[in-house]
């Protein structure tokens, strides 16, 4: 190797281990974790919840137990995606189940039933949701992944448990896609908030959001998108839940040193 060349990867190695340790101060749950915290780009990240260090959330995670059985069937090309809802919904709900949807890999639905619980599938075309059902005695199947991967997926599982038809209104709150922007779309954690308050598990739904809105926000700051950012806080319940968090990922910090230049 030429020896400008080894000087530059030496330089490029200390600028990583330099960005290493600055991250390490910033979020300490990257420490010993750095295998997992590196997503696409080389770009460091926490391997909890999935921002960047300078914008880490975890200070603000609100566990969810709830009755109702919650299963996740990612798409694989989601799996790498901080943004994925599905995440959120892992992390927050511990009892929650994640499988890994591939289209060149047909996935066994017997992995899926819980034992004395109903699956439900949430569809446009599916039933009204019955009077006074039992949250305990329920399972849902949620999708995760892009519009045209959902629709995929969701042509795979039709027949897999009953199909649930759930209202949902509104304008969707996911700002880190487009999806808010066309009528009816909402995201995997947003379609879960809507079916716990209809099953009236409305302090359950209450504490998710503030951890899906949190998430919104993060990821929006991560991005460099201040503006939008402020924009949705003014209107998101994490004002008043966490003015200490929210204070403290808008301090200023000083920048990690830079290599010389020679």
């Amino acid at each position: 190797m030429p020896a400008r060349d080894a000087i530059r990867k030496d330089r490029r190695n200390d600028d990583q281990i330099r960005l290493r340790l600055a991250a390490r101060r910033t979020c300490p749950a990257i420490v010993g974790s750095m295998s997992r915290s590196v997503v696409l780009k080389g770009t460091v990240r926490c391997p909890r919840c999935q921002q960047s260090p300078r914008w880490c959330i975890c200070a603000g995670l609100r566990i969810v137990e709830t009755p109702l059985a919650v299963d996740v069937l990612m798409h694989h090309e989601e799996v790498l995606k901080p943004t994925s809802t599905g995440h959120l919904i892992q992390r927050t709900l511990p009892a929650s189940r994640r499988h890994i949807f591939q289209s060149d890999s047909p996935f066994d639905p017997s992995a899926l039933h819980r034992p004395d619980r109903e699956l439900w599938i949430l569809h446009p075309s599916g039933e009204a949701i019955p009077e006074a059902p039992d949250p305990a005695r329920i399972q849902v199947l949620l999708i995760d992944g892009s519009w045209a991967q959902a629709g995929d997926m969701a042509r795979t599982i039709d027949r897999w448990g009953r199909r649930v038809n759930l209202p949902m209104t509104g304008k969707s709150r996911y700002w880190l896609r487009s999806q808010q922007d066309i009528p009816g779309r909402f995201s995997t954690v947003e379609a879960l908030l809507f079916l716990m308050q209809a099953l009236g598990l409305n302090a359950d739904a209450d504490t998710l959001r503030l951890q899906f809105e949190l998430h919104v926000y993060a990821g929006l700051r991560t991005r460099g998108r201040l503006v939008e950012a402020e924009a949705y806080l003014a209107d998101s319940p994490i004002r008043d839940a966490f003015p200490g968090l929210l204070a403290d990922l808008n301090r200023r910090r000083p920048r990690p040193p830079r290599a010389n230049a020679s």
